[in-house]
């Protein structure tokens, strides 16, 4: 089963010129899935990185903000976009010229491998 999701994900980071990768973590960057390029940057698929946007998001929460449901972050190379879909985290990080609404537009392409993953979480 586990093929057949990242089967899907590579699928899905085709449809975007200069995404590199998708990674799929729970709340505290635990890794689930992972698809990645060579270009992808190692630093950015690290949990201590990847589990920020969920700290941020129930900080941004506590103090009335209500939660993100999307965070993007620009850098010289890359970009990151971020996606809290509770109680999994998407990361997916692209060149910084790629097209962000297109990244973001993966979202509902998502939801399919995202509701497979979920239910591998609950059983365990």
């Amino acid at each position: 089963m586990t093929e057949e999701l990242k089967a899907s994900l590579y699928k899905l980071m085709a449809m975007v010129d200069g995404l590199y990768a998708i990674v799929i973590t729970d709340r505290e960057g635990v890794l689930m899935l992972k698809v990645a390029t060579e270009q992808a940057p190692e630093l950015a698929m690290r949990p201590n990185f990847l589990c920020a946007f969920g700290l941020m998001t129930e900080q941004a929460g506590k103090i009335g903000l209500s939660q993100n449901t999307s965070v993007v972050s620009m850098y010289e190379h890359y970009q990151v976009v971020q996606l809290n879909k509770q109680p999994l985290l998407v990361s997916m990080i692209a060149r910084s010229d790629a097209n962000t609404g297109d990244i973001l537009n993966l979202e509902n392409e998502l939801s399919d491998v995202l509701i497979e993953v979920s239910k591998v979480i609950n059983m365990s």
